[in-house]
């Protein structure tokens, strides 16, 4: 949907929010940035600000009654409203709503196949792609954009242009947009491919200044009560804005990135070990307009610097745990290794400071200077977002815990009878591994993903089906053409042409991946943490963790000791909290083994109801052993017996080590109705098919094949 309200939010009435603030306006003065990814909690305004930076961009010239906004000095050849002859009008910028749940015909365009089989014609309706041509292309809630969208969105963004296939049938238009992105991490991370593809990328959050808070509130207050009167008392600001942003673009083109500033660009991204040449192609172009933007035609070291802390928090992620964030002291390093002999300090340019007096009035920030040392918010945050801690550093989000020299030594708590006695202090986790891929048998229908056979709207095909009312989707042409044909001399057909009616179009049926709902299921009791064993437990978890979110799985934690269950993260997307939470995860007490079992039952009832396409996948961690109460191991036995009569997809991974085991693990694995695997045999480099453990000379079989 395209965005044009009559009186958008001032983008000067914003308070504070100096980094989000100038990340976007370097992309108003040069779309060549690359866009923006905001992070941050939920509340913090990220929406707002996005949308106010509409207002201010330029009117942008269109061929007249085009469909796909065609430049008139450069119209596209392949537009299919081409080609195009006469003059051009102005229009004002658009920003495009990209929906989270939005269909790819939505997105892409929808080609009439119909038509095309029957009549030769491309009747074909431009998607949002086309209608974001030369404005935003604005995704709220990226992370949770599905991977068919993500990949139509990488190769655009890639391309610069839009293709519509079908059976052989294709149309294609210019699709070069500004694309901006919000995201909460608490609902999970985005896909490294799309994540690279941001130029710039900030975070905010709520500010914790009691006076900010209250000016945030009064003007929001203001602009519900009049929005015509709020816009008014800004438009005077938004006016100026407007000029510099004019004036940024005009010098942009004469703006000189010096040789020194290119080394620094090249040294930092090195330094910092990010992959490919992206990252300084985007340090470049964002040096380049921050200089622009300051009224300099020269780059500087600061415009060097703001752009890294920028530009590269994002792209040096070595895994999904790892919050994003830069080390400022080594930056610093990098670059005064690198400055030239030429290099000196130089006063920022003669635009307004930061948000300017009473924060947020004013033009944002626009060059170096002691008092704007990084480009951070100083401010404490706003209607968007406080300041970053001293230093620099992203805020600290959940990270995996790195892998330790030796696990923690706990005493044996097993048999200790109080909840929580003989609590152990977390242990750390060991280092993740490549898992084996578990997955949930049968042939689902849930959301897209990378873990279980699906019914998808893409893969391979395996059929054809009659559509029952919608929207078109992949047509399968040979069952098409196999229903018309024996219809052909009844309808008249004298041409070349296939007559094929409504009834005759058959689509096809495609068998993928989807992602499922993975619920761990983990033994925190003494006899883990008596053993030494936590730490590889966790290891284990974590690396499951990390294989969820590669596969892009919703994720649980239940965990069992003392004399009861808890849900530690209810069902998520975010797999970093998940690992924070089984990072701080305490152990010691008995082990009631059913209170947990039956604990992971009654969450998966409840995200049955909420979500009945995703299918559960269980994951038990523990060493089968039941203590506490009366009967302990045949309330378990039962409550793994309601588990399997309800259908649920287990996996036991079996935590028992020593020369002698008991097969507890395996034993609870079969009364599930599932596999069991140790946790050397869950790595991926482990041998396929049954791992006999020969330990003791048991020679028994304790783990199977994982489903």
């Amino acid at each position: 949907m395209t965005h044009t309200p009559d009186h958008p939010y001032p983008f000067t009435a914003l308070v504070g929010q100096d980094d989000l603030r100038l990340a976007l306006l370097l992309n108003a003065v040069s779309a060549r940035v690359g866009g923006v990814l905001v992070r941050g909690e939920k509340g913090t305004a990220k929406s707002t600000a996005v949308r106010a930076l509409t207002a201010l961009l330029p009117a942008v010239d269109v061929v007249a009654g085009c469909r796909f906004s065609c430049d008139p000095a450069a119209p596209d050849p392949r537009c299919p409203d081409g080609p195009h002859t006469g003059a051009g009008a102005p229009r004002p910028a658009r920003m495009v709503e990209l929906p989270v749940g939005a269909s790819e015909d939505r997105l892409i365009g929808a080609l009439d196949i119909e038509r095309a089989l029957a009549e030769g014609v491309k009747a074909f309706e431009p998607g949002l792609l086309a209608a974001a041509h030369r404005g935003i292309l604005y995704v709220d809630e990226v992370n949770l954009l599905g991977d068919h969208l993500v990949d139509l969105l990488l190769d655009a963004a890639a391309m610069g242009v839009s293709s519509v296939e079908r059976e052989g049938v294709s149309v294609r238009h210019a699709a070069r947009f500004l694309l901006v992105g919000t995201m909460n991490p608490e609902e999970g991370e985005l896909r490294p491919q799309l994540l690279d593809r941001f130029g710039l990328t900030v975070e905010v959050a709520a500010s914790r200044e009691t006076d900010e808070r209250v000016e945030v509130v009064r003007r929001r207050m203001a602009y519900e009560d009049d929005p015509a009167a709020f816009a008014a008392r800004f438009a005077e600001d938004e006016a100026a804005l407007r000029t510099r942003i004019a004036e940024a673009r005009a010098l942009l083109p004469r703006v000189v990135l010096g040789d020194t500033a290119l080394r620094q660009i090249a040294a930092t991204c090195a330094a910092f070990e990010v992959d490919g040449m992206r990252a300084d192609l985007v340090m470049a172009r964002t040096a380049t307009a921050l200089a622009a933007w300051a009224r300099r035609d020269t780059v500087l070291a600061e415009d060097v610097r703001r752009a890294a802390l920028l530009a590269l928090p994002h792209r040096g992620r070595r895994n999904p745990f790892d919050a994003p964030g830069l080390d400022e002291d080594k930056l610093d390093e990098v670059l005064e290794e690198n400055a030239g002999p030429e290099e000196e300090p130089e006063g920022p340019g003669d635009g307004d400071g930061p948000g300017g007096p009473g924060g947020g009035g004013g033009v944002p920030p626009q060059g170096g200077g002691p008092d704007d040392r990084t480009g951070r918010d100083r401010t404490g945050g706003s209607e968007d977002g406080p300041s970053e801690a001293p230093g620099g550093d992203a805020p600290a989000g959940p990270t995996a815990p790195s892998a330790p020299s030796a696990p923690a030594s706990p005493s044996d708590a097993e048999g200790k009878g109080a909840a929580g006695a003989a609590e152990q202090p977390a242990a750390p986790a060991s280092a993740p591994f490549r898992t084996k891929k578990l997955s949930v048998p049968g042939l689902g229908e849930g959301a897209a993903g990378r873990r279980s056979r699906a019914r998808t709207a893409h893969g391979r095909t395996t059929g054809s089906y009659r559509p029952r009312g919608g929207a078109l989707g992949s047509l399968h042409l040979a069952a098409t053409v196999r229903a018309a044909a024996p219809y052909q001399r009844a309808r008249g057909r004298s041409g070349p042409g296939l007559v094929v009616r409504k009834d005759d179009v058959r689509l096809a049926s495609r068998e993928g991946r989807e992602g499922n709902l993975v619920l761990f299921v983990v033994d925190a009791s003494g006899s883990m943490a008596a053993r030494r064993r936590m730490g590889a437990v966790k290891g284990a978890v974590l690396s499951l963790l990390l294989d969820a979110y590669q596969r892009r799985d919703k994720v649980g934690l239940v965990t069992f000791r003392g004399r009861e269950a808890a849900l530690a993260l209810p069902p998520t997307s975010s797999v970093d909290t998940a690992a924070a939470r089984l990072a701080s995860l305490p152990t010691g007490g008995r082990t009631p083994l059913a209170a947990g079992l039956l604990k992971a039952r009654e969450v998966l009832r409840i995200e049955r109801l909420r979500d009945p396409a995703r299918r559960a996948l269980l994951v038990v961690v523990t060493d089968g052993r039941a203590t506490g109460g009366p009967e302990p191991l045949p309330l378990a036995r039962r409550a793994a017996g309601l588990l399997a009569a309800e259908g649920t997809a287990s996996v036991v991974v079996d935590c028992e080590a020593g020369p002698v085991r008991l097969g507890l693990a395996a034993d609870l694995a079969g009364r599930l109705g599932g596999s069991a695997v140790t946790l050397d045999a869950l790595r991926a480099d482990a041998l396929a098919g049954l791992v006999k453990d020969v330990r003791g000379g048991q020679g028994a079989a304790t783990t199977r094949r994982a489903a």
